[in-house]
């Protein structure tokens, strides 16, 4: 259900606005979309784990969360980065 270390650092490296970025909100949204793709592929095998989905919900919250603050930021870089997701909104 997590992500390997390998494929995280890819995320890092193919978000990060400068060099050794780690946190900024674009490498944020990055590893909590690749969690929250995995564990919903976990549900179809799994429908009634409730404990791992009361922690998708709350990924999807801190997700929106994030998104929010890009799109009061910076819209274009809003509009970019869902883009880049595949994220609907």
């Amino acid at each position: 259900m997590s992500i390997s270390e390998e494929r995280k650092q890819a995320l890092i490296k193919e978000y990060a606005t400068t060099n050794g970025d780690t946190g900024s909100p674009e490498v944020q949204v990055a590893i909590l979309t690749e969690r929250i793709t995995n564990l919903t592929e976990h549900f179809k095998t799994h429908a009634k784990d409730n404990h791992s989905r009361r922690g998708l919900l709350k990924m999807v919250s801190q997700r929106r969360r994030l998104l929010d603050y890009v799109k009061s930021r910076d819209a274009d870089r809003y509009k970019t980065l869902i883009e880049r997701l595949g994220l609907r909104r």
